[in-house]
């Protein structure tokens, strides 16, 4: 078993020879939005926003309709992604803790500073890419991580990756001001930015992100590489100069340009990783992974642009609007095109991975996923009669088994049941129609929940 949180080397294979990607054992490139909701991709619906490198990855390729991420708010959710667990058994479950963890700065948008406890991962705690890196790959996140807490020590390089190039939660300038930084991490090291010094906005972060992504995979074309490219848009403050896409919207408020214009921005630079891919040559030898942490903020333009597809809820809330995203799938003559109805979700990808990498014995302990891969070549596997749980630990949680699910986003408050095959709007509680029902989730959610020092609950003992 490899030792948690360690840093692996490039992989040397039997007889010192590294070995290359295949589309049997492809690369592999995570991409992910931050606070994209399910309806801001033309793909999944979105009738104002322009994706279309995005799109192309969709039309070539596999799309689920029913992917739910690891949380409805941002650290907690990549927390579940990179380990395979979710919220009721994982080290990060909410931004902020209630105890423990280590007090920082918070920076609001409007420059207003809180003190705040963050939990942060630790080095026992096995991430995708410790798990990825046993199989030789050479592992590297380009820009959010958000699982650092104020720990300078709990960066990506120090939590499995071989290479980091981004912001920290620990080092709050490092992303500000934000989408125009002028502090940069690459590795340990806390580098500027020269084109954004004095308050420029001379390259914005997308394409400072893709910039780091694109030379990440030029180094690594000749050996299997993990890029796990993790953009903030359309993260709040909706700050982006370039908005001409949409200045024949003459109705939409600047703060709606903008929030389209980070969408369309991003989906611009996933387009120049994918030019750089065929330029390469990788793209038949590259699995391409696209979803979004959690749904869109209430700073988005909910009802102007549909931004949540019509599902009830938002960021930070475990209803559809908060949790359900989207998620593509990409590698040409492998991927087939497909829509799916499967129901997925974060901690999946950890054992989905480990099966692609053949590294399936280095899997940690308590793991909540299961292994989707074959739904990515065309192959069926049950994923809906199992029980995939959410918490914010003390003041929301949520169970979904088949079509049901059973929920409640206020402390203490009755939960609620709806069949989302019928209402996946969550419109009409059943809970009073099914008692028994909810008495059996209610007991699956209170199984589910592994109590935590970061977020006690009364009563709990550690």
């Amino acid at each position: 078993m490899i030792a948690a949180g360690m840093i692996l080397p490039q992989m040397v294979w039997a007889g010192g020879k590294k070995q290359k990607a295949t589309p049997e054992r492809p690369n592999i490139i995570f991409i992910l939005a931050d606070d994209m909701g399910y309806g801001d991709l033309s793909c999944y619906g979105s009738q104002y926003v322009k994706t279309p490198n995005i799109d192309r990855l969709a039309a070539t390729g596999t799309r689920f309709n029913q992917c739910y991420a690891g949380s409805g708010i941002s650290s907690p959710s990549r927390c579940s992604l990179m380990t395979g667990r979710n919220t009721g058994n994982t080290r990060i479950r909410d931004n902020m803790c209630t105890a423990g963890g280590i007090t920082g700065i918070k920076v609001n948008p409007k420059g207003d500073t809180t003190i705040v406890r963050r939990a942060n991962l630790l080095p026992e705690d096995t991430t995708i890419a410790t798990v990825i890196g046993t199989a030789g790959y050479r592992t590297c996140l380009v820009n959010k991580w958000h699982l650092d807490g104020y720990d300078k020590g709990a960066s990506p390089n120090h939590r499995g990756f071989d290479e980091f190039y981004g912001w920290t939660i620990s080092t709050v300038h490092s992303n500000s001001p934000y989408y125009y930084p002028y502090y940069r991490f690459h590795g340990d090291s806390l580098i500027h930015i020269e084109e954004n010094a004095n308050g420029r906005h001379a390259i914005h972060n997308n394409d400072l992100s893709v910039n780091d992504a694109i030379a990440f995979v030029n180094r690594n074309k000749k050996n299997p590489f993990f890029l796990y490219l993790a953009f903030d848009a359309p993260h709040e403050p909706y700050n982006i100069d370039q908005t001409a896409w949409y200045d024949g919207q003459e109705t939409w408020t600047p703060n709606t340009k903008r929030y389209a214009s980070l969408i369309t921005h991003m989906d611009a630079a996933i387009g120049r990783l994918l030019d750089e891919l065929d330029r390469l040559k990788l793209r038949k030898n590259t699995l391409i992974i696209f979803a979004s942490d959690n749904g869109a903020a209430i700073q988005a333009p909910l009802r102007e642009l549909n931004c949540n597809a019509g599902f009830r809820g938002r960021k930070g809330q475990l209803y559809e609007g908060g949790i359900r995203v989207p998620l593509i799938v990409n590698q040409p003559g492998k991927v087939p095109v497909q829509k799916l109805e499967n129901i997925v979700y974060f901690p999946d990808f950890m054992p989905t991975f480990a099966a692609l990498t053949g590294v399936t014995r280095n899997l940690p302990q308590r793991i909540n996923g299961m292994n989707i891969l074959p739904l990515f070549y065309g192959k069926q596997v049950d994923t809906d009669h199992r029980m995939l749980y959410w918490e914010f630990t003390g003041k929301q949680r949520a169970v979904r088994k088949g079509d049901w699910k059973c929920v409640t986003i206020r402390r203490d408050a009755p939960l609620e049941l709806y069949n989302l095959k019928n209402d996946p709007e969550e419109t009409i509680n059943l809970a009073d129609q099914y008692p028994e029902m909810v008495r059996e989730f209610d007991a699956e959610m209170q199984r589910m929940h592994v109590p935590t020092p970061n977020w006690p609950l009364p009563g709990e003992t550690f």
